[in-house]
């Protein structure tokens, strides 16, 4: 029997890179994986790609009728909600005298608080559920030490550790574990996105 029978995951940002990859690799242990991405065209091309374990849902995690909803569609097509993989994020860099109140706000919208409620929202369908459920946060180096140019993502990343540690230590009780990962860099289509910054 593969490790994830059954189960249903909801990954956030997951129409490509280090989400769509998640999704591949629980699929292939088994799972149900709801593609949600903003990007509704693109989630929909991953999820044929993926094939028949994986179904595209648009979700917006800024906009918090967007996650009740995904939460929603998870539940109506697969029954229950057992893993939420929090992994949509946006990345920008600038000097300290260069940061801009529009990107501290977008960045902090997307990492932070798009992980909070999303996380809350999933923790609640749960509780609901009684069997308890995964949470995973994608948190980063960058959490964990400051970087010269990138002190809004740093700070973002390091604030969705603090609330993985604060939620894993309020809903044990109800059996939901919850934990982050904190990935160095990743070569990928994403980091070409990265990369090209730091050049300018």
């Amino acid at each position: 029997m593969k490790r994830l029978e059954g189960k249903s995951a909801l990954i956030t940002g997951s129409a490509r890179g280090i989400g769509r990859a998640f999704a591949q690799a629980y699929i292939a242990e088994g799972a149900t994986v709801a593609i949600a991405d903003i990007n509704l065209q693109q989630a929909q091309a991953t999820a044929v790609e993926l094939g028949p374990q994986a179904y595209a849902v648009a979700m917006d995690v800024t906009d918090q009728a967007s996650i009740d909803a995904a939460i929603a569609t998870v539940v109506s097509h697969a029954g229950k909600l057992d893993i939420l993989i929090n992994n949509a994020a946006l990345f920008d860099l600038a000097p300290i005298v260069d940061i801009t109140r529009d990107s501290f706000e977008r960045l902090f919208s997307i990492n932070v608080a798009g992980t909070l409620f999303t996380l809350q929202a999933a923790a609640r369908q749960m509780i609901n559920q009684g069997h308890g459920g995964k949470i995973i946060n994608m948190a980063s180096q960058a959490g964990r030490r400051g970087e010269p140019l990138v002190a809004v993502y740093c700070a973002t990343k390091a604030a969705v550790i603090s609330l993985t540690q604060s939620a894993g230590l309020n809903l044990i009780k109800q059996g939901i574990n919850v934990n982050a990962i904190a990935p160095g860099v990743v070569d990928g289509e994403h980091w070409d996105g990265v990369d090209a910054l730091f050049a300018r």
